[in-house]
């Protein structure tokens, strides 16, 4: 009896559950229908740019474009403002906050910007950039203003937002941040350093110049060969001997931001992919102390035997799981296919011991130019003649260099 009644009880709830399915279904089915019908009297035209390209591994231009020129051109008209010191680190520079209307209007059209985010659907984890959520800007304006908005306003809207950028640019220094809702985190870069003050041999410091300016002006070279535009320099030198003075050298002279990849940090080929994919051309990516970092040293295999070596395998096995950052990741990253995503940007690796590490990893056509950095007497005198004032101020060892007594 207990078991009829029980039975009776589950048939019931299900045929409730089966009519608030079908109930739901059908309200679904009326608010498209009335959705449609609206839009087919409605006079608004919306157009909405995402934050991320289609296939979400690349920002979308013209929604960084839309930002500064939103931040730059109304933000006198809104009513939340985010804020942040301007290249000046004197005037705080004022982005317009999500969430709200901004109007904006161009030769007698009148338009509606909005931005918001939307929250991933699923706690799945995330592989390309645009997954962890997702940016938009929407506009909206009457139909009839549509080519003008299509041929003129968004292409004014994307010069202007590029001027925009230039103007308020601003050298920053990037590490990677795995804890963090973004894969990088900056600071403003205001290191002194220059090769005029750079202790090192006039003639290979002028050589290092030549090759930077030619790397800068290359474009044209790498597009006619058929290479990505970028180039690996290999800092090695026992410490102290301005490894890292040299890399903001070089970012002072060619007005490049710093990512400096801390590979600790990174768990796996993935993760240092996507890490990639997220900075920008004009940039210096810096690994320093790599055969301290993860274990890039040793040979790969045996050539001669035709073998295979256990660290080999080890590496395959690990590139299949997805588990660990592994020389062939570390090889992609440097001249692989993702490399080529994006330009003009220089990889520069330091190390203290050039011989432990794998030749693979440096040879070249992956670091391209392999530069010693030790303790040059002559490169002494030069960083002398820069300090201010008569000999008798020069530091001790450099009044021996000189012969000053």
């Amino acid at each position: 009896m207990v078991s009829k009644d029980l039975w009776a009880g589950v048939g019931s709830a299900l045929a409730f559950l089966a009519g608030l399915i079908t109930l739901a279904v059908n309200q679904v089915r009326i608010k498209l229908f009335i959705n449609k019908i609206t839009a087919s009297f409605s006079s608004t035209v919306q157009i909405t740019i995402p934050e991320y390209t289609a296939n979400r591994f690349e920002r979308n231009e013209l929604f960084t474009a839309i930002e500064a020129y939103i931040s730059d051109h109304c933000s006198d008209r809104a009513r939340k403002l985010k804020g942040e010191l301007g290249s000046d680190e004197q005037k705080p520079h004022l982005f317009v906050d999500d969430e709200q209307e901004i109007i904006d209007t161009f030769e007698g059209a009148t338009l509606c910007w909005y931005a918001y985010t939307e929250q991933p659907r699923s706690s799945v984890v995330v592989q390309t950039p645009g997954d962890e959520e997702r940016r938009f800007y929407r506009v909206a304006f009457h139909r009839s203003f549509r080519d003008k908005v299509k041929d003129s306003y968004l292409p004014h809207v994307l010069g202007e937002g590029r001027t925009v950028i230039a103007n308020n640019r601003q050298r920053r220094l990037f590490t990677n941040n795995p804890d963090g809702e973004t894969y990088w985190s900056h600071v403003a870069f205001q290191h002194p350093a220059t090769f005029d003050t750079l202790a090192m041999d006039p003639m290979e410091k002028q050589a290092i110049i030549n090759d930077l300016n030619a790397f800068r002006k290359g474009k044209h070279y790498y597009d006619k060969v058929g290479k990505a535009w970028k180039r690996g320099y290999l800092l090695f030198g026992p410490p102290g001997t301005g490894k890292s003075t040299m890399i903001a050298a070089i970012s002072n002279h060619l007005e490049y931001d710093i990512y400096d990849l801390e590979l600790t940090a990174v768990k796996n080929n993935i993760e240092l992919r996507k890490l990639f994919i997220e900075t920008k051309g004009k940039s210096i990516i810096v690994i320093e102390d790599i055969d301290c970092s993860v274990d890039f040293t040793g040979k790969r295999g045996d050539k001669k035997s035709g073998g295979e070596s256990d660290n080999m395998k080890k590496e395959r096995k690990q590139d299949a799981d997805g588990t660990k950052l592994t020389l062939s990741g570390m090889l992609n990253f440097i001249d692989g296919l993702w490399s080529a995503c994006g330009g003009e940007r220089i990889i520069i690796f330091t190390t203290n011991h050039k011989d432990k590490l794998d030749p693979a990893l440096i040879r070249p056509g992956r670091m391209d130019k392999h530069i010693e950095m030790s303790y040059s007497l002559r490169g002494l005198q030069g960083a002398g003649q820069q300090l201010p004032g008569h000999h008798h101020q020069r530091p001790p060892f450099l009044r021996a260099v000189h012969g000053d007594r």
